[in-house]
């Protein structure tokens, strides 16, 4: 008898241990992207990230895969205050508004924030116009970079997803979709010039 329920609560450890595993894998995740800068010195400090598809988990399906993108975060320490500076390079599939082939694209961009230290973060963050500026506790003595470089890798990929001109019809373009495109154009041209075209005898008329 004990040797049976030893082994059901086995079972139930197992599975629990099972279930749990990914929410534990998420949050170690998670601690990767934190910073202690209550023990950071005056002065300038840079971290470094490696962020790819996994990174993106917890927020849901994106609409790019395979990314590869590289952080380099310089975080000046101040009295009172931190300034933040992301750089962000790396490569992201999309899908091409064009044509609809998979496009890599490169990110490169960067972004500035000011974290300041008050003692109603919550307020103030509520009242803060400036997108740029952040408030934490006096308490806190982390910082938490994930949300912030989610949001940035997102805002380095350009809003029109498409190949540079020159490429156009290229090895990553879908040729037949950009054909069907072409006279697409053409027929809406004529439909555009046969509806105007019974106007042209009253060009002249005064």
């Amino acid at each position: 008898m004990f040797q049976a329920g030893s082994q059901f609560y086995f079972g139930i450890y197992a599975v629990l241990g099972y279930l749990c595993k990914p929410l534990k894998t998420v949050m170690s995740q998670r601690r990767e992207y934190e910073i202690a800068f209550v023990g950071l010195k005056p002065g300038m400090h840079v971290f470094e990230y490696r962020v790819e598809d996994k990174f993106f988990v917890p927020y849901g399906e994106q609409d790019f895969t395979n990314c590869i993108a590289n952080i380099k975060l310089s975080l000046d320490k101040k009295n009172g205050f931190m300034q933040l500076k992301f750089d962000v390079d790396g490569t992201v599939d999309v899908i091409c508004d064009k044509c609809g082939n998979t496009l890599p694209m490169q990110l490169w961009d960067e972004f500035n924030i000011i974290v300041k230290i008050v003692d109603e973060p919550e307020v103030m963050n509520e009242q803060e116009e400036d997108p740029d500026v952040y408030y934490i506790s006096r308490g806190e003595s982390h910082l938490h970079m994930a949300d912030w470089i989610y949001e940035f890798v997102n805002l380095s990929i350009p809003l029109q997803k498409m190949c540079k001109e020159e490429e156009m019809g290229g090895a990553k373009c879908n040729i037949e979709v950009l054909e069907k495109l072409r006279k697409m154009e053409e027929q809406a041209q004529k439909d555009s010039n046969t509806v105007w075209k019974g106007l042209d005898r009253f060009k002249n008329l005064e």
